[in-house]
């Protein structure tokens, strides 16, 4: 398994509020700039984004509330790790809800979501080219977002939303990795032929097996740190 990009953050804006903030503490996580088990302070908070120390408590509580971080008694609040069992059960619960909304689809999808996809796609290859896994990280959430919402039931959409979120602290091995991240490439634009031959049981198998480099990814980390420890 390849090393994360950098241990260096991002950039924060100067006297950033508190959803900019969150966002910029997001993409650390996401994107291994900040580790499992990794202690997050408010005093850094306070002179990183330049925040009130209220405004910093928030911060934490919103991280909290995505599932990013974790509060631990005599700890404080750090990056959230997860036991492999934790990590199974999180991913085939979102196998479960994206391949059921897979078969909710519309296939063939007609053209004008189509278009949509593949315009979101192509901004995604893009990312990919440039190797910019920020930017991957964005436009992979547009991809889903849309191809899931276009199955019309929205308590279903909110719910893929919610666990796709709740994993976001898992996907960092996936998203940092070149291959990783052109096989994603790949299997979006295989994706979007299923939907438009109207391929079903294709679409479905993708979509399940889709999830599957992230889930490894942080389980191999998982036995790695333990073989060490």
């Amino acid at each position: 398994m390849s090393q994360v990009l950098s241990d260096t953050p991002s950039a924060a804006p100067a006297d950033a509020s508190i959803a900019d903030a969150v966002r910029v503490l997001e993409e650390d996580i996401v994107l291994g700039g900040l580790h499992p088990r990794e202690r997050l302070i408010e005093d850094d908070l306070i002179r990183r984004f330049g925040l009130k120390r209220h405004a910093a408590r928030e911060v934490l509580a919103e991280l909290a509330r995505r599932g990013l971080v974790e509060r631990r008694k005599h700890v404080g609040c750090e990056v959230r790790a997860f036991t492999a069992q934790e990590v199974a059960e999180l991913y085939q619960m979102r196998e479960l809800l994206e391949a059921e909304a897979a078969r909710a689809l519309p296939c063939p999808l007609p053209a004008e979501a189509l278009r949509q996809l593949t315009e979101i796609q192509r901004e995604h290859d893009r990312a990919v080219a440039e190797g910019d896994p920020r930017a991957v990280f964005h436009t992979n959430q547009r991809f889903h977002r849309t191809l899931f919402g276009f199955c019309q039931n929205g308590v279903l959409q909110k719910a893929i939303q919610e666990y796709a979120r709740q994993t976001h602290a898992i996907r960092f091995g996936s998203l940092v990795d070149a291959s990783y991240r052109e096989r994603a490439r790949q299997e979006h634009w295989a994706m979007i032929a299923a939907l438009q031959e109207g391929r079903r049981d294709d679409l479905i198998r993708l979509c399940r097996g889709h999830l599957a480099p992230s889930r490894d990814a942080y389980l191999a980390l998982n036995r790695h740190l333990q073989a060490r420890g």
